[in-house]
């Protein structure tokens, strides 16, 4: 019986980084400003676990899928869950009145929750 222990945590310890799962947007704020741009606000969950495998972005996306802004995560923050941070000067053409939130891991790219807001005019 125990070599069936060993046995399964060899074959299950190559997919030890997929624990972390994808990356989950939780929460979106988004603010027009003064020049005709948008600053978004978005808060991310994800089990970041060092440099291997951390949320490493978000982006701004228009309804037929167009990346309208993009905030690159330049490190992780395993201590810092879940987290918040910003996008400034976006750009959203007229015509468009709602946008999606996605994010991206270093592992599983997307995939995660992701949020569709509507635009303040």
């Amino acid at each position: 019986m125990r070599w069936h222990v060993v046995f399964m945590f060899l074959v299950l310890l190559p997919f030890e980084h997929v624990r972390a799962g994808e990356a989950d947007v939780v929460a979106v704020n988004v603010k027009q400003g003064g020049d005709h741009t948008y600053r978004f606000d978005v808060t991310l969950s994800h089990k970041d676990e060092g440099w291997d495998h951390y949320a490493n972005k978000w982006d701004v996306l228009a309804p037929d899928g167009t990346v309208l802004g993009t905030r690159t995560l330049h490190h992780p923050h395993v201590h810092e869950q879940p987290f918040t941070r910003s996008l400034s000067g976006v750009r959203i053409p007229k015509g468009i009145h709602r946008v999606t939130i996605r994010a991206h891991d270093s592992i599983h790219a997307y995939g995660g929750k992701v949020i569709t807001v509507d635009v303040p005019r």
